[in-house]
């Protein structure tokens, strides 16, 4: 089995930072993509940011200069990094990644989420 722990997330004013991290465990072998989700109340689950394994990252315009993305692959964890928040931000944050397991079985697997509130 292979899960992902998510944390980090919390209330915080506009305007201030969070720092998100997701580890991976279980039976892996290698962890390809990693990535970051969100989904606000009403709406559908849209896309933060990804990052391959060589580092190669994608954010989406709607945070792009305001959050980073970065990853561990020795510690198999995933982190974003969120700054200048914004009330629109708040969402559940879902990370995702592509593991291959140490059966070579191809898996995608999601975080429970975590919840980011940015309100005054």
């Amino acid at each position: 089995q292979v899960q992902l722990v998510e944390s980090g997330g919390g209330l915080v004013q506009p305007g201030g930072s969070l720092r998100l991290s997701c580890a991976a465990s279980g039976s892996i072998a290698r962890i390809n993509d990693m990535g970051w989700y969100r989904q606000a109340p009403g709406k559908q689950r849209e896309l933060v940011a990804t990052i391959t394994s060589a580092g190669i990252t994608n954010v989406a315009d709607s945070v792009k200069g305001r959050f980073a993305i970065s990853r561990d692959n020795l510690k198999n964890t995933v982190y974003l990094q969120m700054n200048s928040l914004e009330p629109d931000d708040t969402a559940v944050y879902y990370c995702n990644a592509g593991v291959v397991t140490k059966d070579l079985v191809n898996l995608q697997r999601w975080g429970q989420g975590t919840l980011v509130t940015v309100s005054s």
